[in-house]
């Protein structure tokens, strides 16, 4: 059994991404946790109910529309912690940044407490209505986010891997998962789910192009493969989940190099005037396509001498892009062959300079003339600048994010937008969270779709138009977040609410959790991890965890206190006195008494170590000092530190500046050597944040500007494109065919197009938000019930921990086999003699009715004249799949040299080929048999091949 059901992301203008998958035997996998710009927590209602019954996670991009809720669901969700996931390294690392400056650039990200929540709160103390409104939750810390995305398992493209179940989830029974690039961004996922019958194969937002930074996606073997099929492991999925997004994209004539040069000559045209271009993007995955562009094209126009881009200064703002960069710098091998070989030249030709005035260009993002900005002061400084030298020089400033709501984007469209000889350049069609209040990003895709105001037409060196449209003074309202400090009624309310969540989940936590802290406002990770598996086995408990109204509808309004009805079973440990409770006819928990043990997880290599149990006494006796709150794990004795979180754990007002003075040097001088310069923009100083730990509330403030810059709109979104899908599909041959990830228009084109194609004959699906749809495998099964002489004659073979057998026998109606048969089980020669008279009669008899559950088929073994002439009707059949990594292995440790030559082809003993080809068949190929009084090497290789098959032959 297989059923899909998209949370987020399908006939849908947000680009947010969420779906559950559900196979057999009840596991549940949960792909991505995306959210929009609108951080309405509304949308993840229906993920938080299901999270007491999910098994494990993927995640594919480090995009906010794939993972931007992870962080929210980990502070927030009880029992989301202990929930596996899977990505890539570079997904886990860099949405680790990303998530980051999300939350420290917009208190919006925190989320505000639903009002329906606060109602009930103030009813049940004071039986009035209150007015608070936009309370914030508590926003996780950096230090919570990096112990969030360590919880993440990476892995790497092309290995299978058999996840470990969450402690509350059914067994997987040989789920198997296997990541292949997706291109797009850097470890991006194309994720292949194998379990039993069901092979799924899930891709969202992929590229097939070949880019300057991210190669291929690996439908065709990747970037430079040159395949003319889809590789064996993506081809004929039972179902194929994919992104209609860009399926009414046409391919742009030129490809790559025509977009990279129409953004070239759009900053040129604005430089030249002595403008400033603005290009919003994302901190952590297209960022990097874009810096390394533009940083190599600034190094061209500088060797070239009369470049028009020699004098104009290149930018990247984001309040983390430099971890950005340096976990890009250690992550070359997911990247494109180029990066790679330019990586190893520039290696190279560094062993060969012994330092004596050599000129050094750096490695791939080690950038020559990319200037990082982390902090608003040098922003603020930055729009200083531009009003005193808009005549001298021109800029280019790459700023985070795309939607312009948050980020530095955000703060510069205001000092920007005035100036007519300014230039933003969309990179992408923007998403719409809300419809009633679109992002800035989206307003000017619009007003950019409209051209309402003119548009200028220019002329590159190649004769092609750039149009730039004029923004025609039009207003732009601009909202500003803002954290306020809770008082009065506002303060009260909250801490009743705080109050209320605590005995909720004590009550939910079996009592065997431990309390909030005080500065949490639903739950903590030490609750969560404490808590009881075997109170989440029940079904019934879905989507209890955090439903704050349902629960307090059973709570006395007067006093928060439960009655004995509310807290069941747990009556015997919440109240004193109380020694009795009837479990009849209960159900799940109810049945026992609530102990919350924890189960001792462990995996393939043993149990799991807790570190802090191997403490040495001197450990012990500093943490018993400092009471648990100034060390963190990481600066422990005896704990590695991470190289990248030296700097993080300075937050003492007394050495504010000195930090900031510090962080400031470090940020921008952690580049190249041959990086830009030191100047004024490194003088300033942020003002120092307020303690953002207290009760908050939301503010938003609006501000109105007169847009007179012009727009201009340049795809760099590296999707796939109309003419992509339109190649692939029929070569992927799925039997489903599920499309998820785009608008309403782009989907149903994409589904009305699939459907009409002669070469594509799967069943295409294009379900709703929340609605499931059943893509099971297309099977036909009947139950039979097997004889006891026919079970004695199988016999069984196990390849990759499946039992197969073949069968051979006839069917026989359960009354005439009762009849047939002797009372001690075994038949009599009359009886055997009289079934062969009547097979033709009694075999395949329907059963219809209420008898027939009872009334039961049964398969029995052939009779003796009809025996010989099924087994020569059957055929011998090799069932498994060999790899040829297992057979080199295999070879190695039986003594025999084998290794790998040309592309997939195994060579051992230097005389015995062997070769996978596209269709699974083995092709073993030799060239001469060793005189030697052994076996030959042939024989002893088709032995082993032989020995990873189930040869099945018939019973």
């Amino acid at each position: 059994m297989f059923t899909f059901c998209p949370l987020q992301g399908a006939h849908s203008e947000s680009l947010a991404s969420q779906s559950l998958l559900e196979l057999d035997g009840g596991v549940k996998v949960l792909v991505d946790l995306g959210w929009d710009e609108s951080f309405d927590i509304e949308k993840l209602k229906e993920l938080e109910k299901q999270v007491p019954t999910l098994s494990l996670i993927l995640l594919t991009h480090a995009t906010a529309s794939h993972l931007a809720a992870y962080a929210h669901c980990c502070k927030n969700f009880p029992l989301f912690t202990r929930i596996p996931v899977y990505a890539t390294r570079p997904v886990i690392d860099l949405g680790r940044t990303l998530t980051q400056d999300l939350y420290s650039s917009t208190p919006a990200a925190a989320t505000t407490i639903p009002e329906s929540s606060l109602s009930e709160t103030a009813f049940a103390y004071s039986q009035t209505a209150t007015t608070a409104q936009n309370l914030l939750l508590q926003s996780p810390t950096a230090l919570e986010i990096t112990r969030f995305f360590q919880l993440i398992q990476p892995l790497k493209y092309s290995q299978p891997h058999q996840p470990l179940p969450s402690p509350f989830s059914p067994p997987l029974n040989g789920l198997t998962i296997t990541a292949y690039n997706s291109g797009h961004t850097l470890g991006g996922t194309i994720w292949h789910i194998q379990h039993g019958l069901e092979s799924i194969v899930y891709a969202v937002d992929w590229n097939q192009a070949r880019e300057n930074v991210f190669a291929g996606a690996a439908w065709l073997g990747g970037a430079g493969a040159g395949g003319a099929e889809v590789i064996e492991q993506l081809r004929k999925p039972t179902a194929l989940i994919c992104s209609s997004r860009g399926a009414d994209k046409n391919a742009q004539s030129g490809g790559r190099d025509k977009r990279d040069k129409q953004l070239i000559d759009m900053i040129k045209a604005c430089v030249s005037r002595g403008g400033t271009v603005l290009i919003p993007v994302d901190s952590s995955a297209r960022v990097l396509e874009l810096a390394y562009l533009l940083d190599n094209t600034w190094r061209t126009e500088s060797s070239s001498g009369d470049g028009v881009l020699k004098s104009a200064k290149l930018y990247l703002a984001g309040s983390n892009v430099t971890s950005t960069m340096r976990y890009a710098r250690s992550m070359l091998e997911w990247m494109d062959d180029r990066i790679v070989q330019e990586f190893e030249a520039f290696a190279e030709g560094q062993r060969k300079v012994n330092g004596d005035g050599d000129k050094k260009e750096g490695s791939p993002f080690d950038f020559k003339y990319v200037r990082l900005l982390e902090r608003k002061a040098q922003i603020a400084k930055l729009l200083s600048l531009g009003m005193d030298k808009a005549n001298t020089e021109g800029r280019v400033i790459m700023a985070s994010d795309t939607s312009m709501d948050w980020g530095f984007s955000h703060d510069l469209i205001k000092g920007l937008a005035q100036d007519s000889r300014n230039l933003v350049i969309l990179t992408d069609r923007p998403g719409l969270g809300k419809p009633e209040s679109p992002s800035i990003a989206r307003t000017l895709w619009e007003w950019w779709k409209e051209r309402k105001d003119g548009v200028s037409v220019e002329q590159n060196a190649a004769g092609d138009n750039l149009e730039f449209v004029y923004g025609g003074g039009r207003e732009l309202e601009i909202k500003e977040a803002q954290r306020l400090p809770l008082e009065g009624e506002e303060l009260n309310i909250y801490q009743q609410w705080l109050a209320t969540q605590r005995q909720l989940q004590a009550t939910q936590q079996a009592g065997g959790a431990s309390a909030l802290e005080p500065s949490a406002d639903v739950v903590d990770d030490a609750s969560s991890e404490s808590s009881s598996d075997s109170e989440v086995e029940d079904g019934e408990q879905q989507g209890k965890a955090l439903n704050v109204s349902t629960t307090m509808g059973q709570v006395n309004r007067k006093n928060i206190v439960l009655r004995d009805e509310d807290l069941g079973i747990n009556v015997l440990i919440k109240k004193k006195n109380a020694y009795d409770f009837d479990t009849k006819g209960k159900k799940g928990r109810e049945r026992s008494f609530p102990i919350a043990l924890r189960r001792k997880r462990h995996d393939d290599f043993g149990e799991m170590i807790r570190p802090e149990d191997y403490l040495r006494a001197e450990e012990k006796e500093e943490e018993a000092a400092d009471g648990g709150a100034t060390a963190t794990d990481d600066e422990k004795l005896g704990k590695k530190r991470r190289w990248d979180d030296a700097a993080k754990n300075a937050s003492s007002s007394n050495n504010s500046k000195r930090h900031q003075i510090k962080r400031a040097d470090s940020a921008d001088n952690t580049d190249a050597v041959n990086g830009p310069p030191l100047d004024e923009l490194d003088m300033v100083e942020d003002v120092e944040p307020e303690d953002a730990s207290g009760p908050a509330k939301l503010s938003f403030t609006t501000e109105t500007v007169a847009l007179n810059l012009r727009l201009a709109m340049v795809d760099f979104g590296g999707l796939h494109d109309k003419r992509d899908l339109n190649m692939l599909l029929p070569l992927i041959q799925p039997r489903k065919l599920i499309l998820v990830g785009g608008t309403r228009e782009e989907t149903q084109a994409l589904a009305a197009d699939c459907r009409a194609s002669p070469s594509l004959s799967a069943d295409v699906y294009t379900p709703d938000i929340g609605t499931f749809v059943d893509a099971s495998v297309d099977t036909n099964a009947w139950v039979v019930k097997l004889a006891e002489p026919l079970v004695k004659r199988l016999k069984w073979q196990t390849v990759r921990g499946l039992g197969i057998v073949t069968v051979s026998g006839q069917l026989l109606a359960a009354v005439n086999a009762a009849a047939a048969a002797n009372e001690d089980g075994t038949e009599s020669e009359d009886a055997s003699n009289k079934r062969q008279k009547t097979e033709q009669s009694t075999a395949l008899i329907p059963t219809t009715g209420a008898g027939a559950a009872a009334a039961m088929p049964i398969l029995d073994v052939l009779p003796t004249h009809m025996a010989a002439a099924a087994r020569t009707a059957v055929q011998p059949l090799h069932v498994g799949d060999l790899r040829l990594a297992d057979l080199r292995k295999a070879m190695q440790g039986a003594g025999h040299a084998a290794e790998f030559r040309g592309e997939g082809t195994l060579v051992i003993d230097g005389s015995v080929a062997v070769r996978k080809l596209a269709e699974g068949q083995i092709d073993v190929e030799s060239v001469g048999l060793p005189m030697s009084g052994r076996r030959s090497t042939l024989y002893e290789v088709k032995k082993v091949i032989y020995d990873n098959l189930a040869v099945v032959a018939g019973a």
